[in-house]
């Protein structure tokens, strides 16, 4: 057994799918970091997070010795925060508006109710 649960490993990535990114090991092993695994945020495209030839730094989940495969995260790890940083994640940007607009529409309905009863 070469690889096991927790490791940390850096693997090269060889493709994208719209669920995940592959990657290939020294040892005729094979991974994937399915896209639920790249970010504690919302990821719209998985290649912001690699491009092909990357080596990328990341934890074991699973390990299938038989078929030479490893599941594999790079959640919360320095690689994806440096790459998070850089990226706009799905509606991050409404969470900073949106108490502003409420704040901007309460104040127009109080301005209304206040003329209606002028």
């Amino acid at each position: 057994m070469k690889y096991k649960k927790g490791d940390i490993v850096k693997g090269v990535v060889t493709g994208f799918e719209k669920y995940g990114i592959f990657l290939s090991f020294e040892s005729e092993y094979v991974g994937l970091i399915h896209i639920s695994e790249l970010s504690e945020h919302f990821v719209r495209d998985v290649t912001e997070y690699a491009s092909l030839g990357d080596i990328v730094p990341c934890v074991i989940l699973e390990v299938d010795d038989e078929q030479k495969k490893l599941k594999c995260s790079i959640k919360n790890t320095e690689y994806a925060l440096q790459k998070d940083a850089f990226i706009d994640h799905g509606f991050a940007p409404l969470k900073k508006q949106l108490p502003i607009w409420m704040n901007e529409k309460m104040a127009e309905y109080r301005m209304n109710e206040t003329e209606k009863k002028s």
